[in-house]
């Protein structure tokens, strides 16, 4: 790609995310209203925990600080994972047609509305954090700002799938959200987020190791723990790239090949 190829792909890019945030920006109730799900599972399913959890887990510290950054994870899941229905609305309404006649790089629409998943993931996170603070929750800023980076380049990758399956179920709506829910819930589930693999029989544990979520989940929890040295977070850094580097792959050929 040439210097003026690439600064025309940014460009674009800018335009597809900036076009895309003021969607966002003109009801920011919906972020708000997305957090009531999170905040149910913080306030009524967190308390649970406190004797489910192997107390040497804890160290003494608490079951906030173990089962908050697998609500964080789960909001960044739910959320881009269902980007893609926003995407066939689009289609169905003949809005996504116009924009790729639009004279921009067909790339660019992806990558644009994928980085629009960084903003409400990054407010709605840090509203959960904020929230948990006086209930026990100890704040490690600078581990707490890595770890949502984290899990923005993660949810980048997760929004362009979900776009990639959108496009791709475009004549069949039916079978984006069959698809969708059938990974939603084993991919949480087999992550850890809720309650520890460790409990669980030898096959959950046997799978969890395949699932990239779960890698992703374990550096959270070290991260919010205040550490950087746990030997999860590089495992996760690496599943946090391939994810999106996928994503994009992914998406990006859907869009190429995108008539209608």
């Amino acid at each position: 790609m040439s210097a003026p190829a690439i600064t025309a792909m940014v460009h674009d890019t800018r335009a597809v995310f900036i076009r895309e945030m003021s969607l966002i920006l003109r009801d920011p109730f919906s972020i708000i209203f997305s957090l009531i799900q999170p905040l149910v599972f913080l306030g009524l399913f967190g308390p649970l925990l406190a004797g489910s959890i192997d107390p040497t887990v804890l160290n003494g510290a608490s079951p906030l600080q173990w089962f908050l950054p697998g609500v964080v994870v789960m909001i960044c899941l739910f959320g881009t994972s269902m980007t893609g229905s926003n995407l066939l609305y689009e289609i169905s309404l003949g809005s996504y047609e116009r924009t790729l006649a639009a004279p921009i790089h067909r790339s660019a629409i992806l990558v644009g509305r994928s980085l629009k998943e960084l903003a409400p993931l990054v407010v709605q996170a840090a509203i959960i954090v904020l929230v948990s603070i006086p209930f026990g929750f100890v704040l490690y800023p600078v581990q707490v700002i890595a770890g949502l980076l984290l899990l923005g380049v993660f949810g980048v990758g997760m929004g362009a799938l979900s776009n990639a399956l959108a496009i791709a179920a475009r004549k069949s709506e039916w079978l984006f959200w069959g698809v969708q829910q059938s990974l939603l819930f084993p991919l949480l589930i087999l992550s850890g987020m809720m309650l520890p693999l460790e409990a669980g029989p030898r096959w959950m544990q046997v799978i969890g190791a395949f699932n990239p979520l779960t890698y992703i989940v374990n550096a959270e929890r070290a991260l919010f723990s205040g550490s950087f040295t746990d030997p999860s977070i590089p495992l996760a850094v690496l599943a946090a790239l391939i994810t999106c580097a996928l994503g994009m792959w992914a998406g990006i050929a859907q869009v190429r090949r995108s008539t209608t």
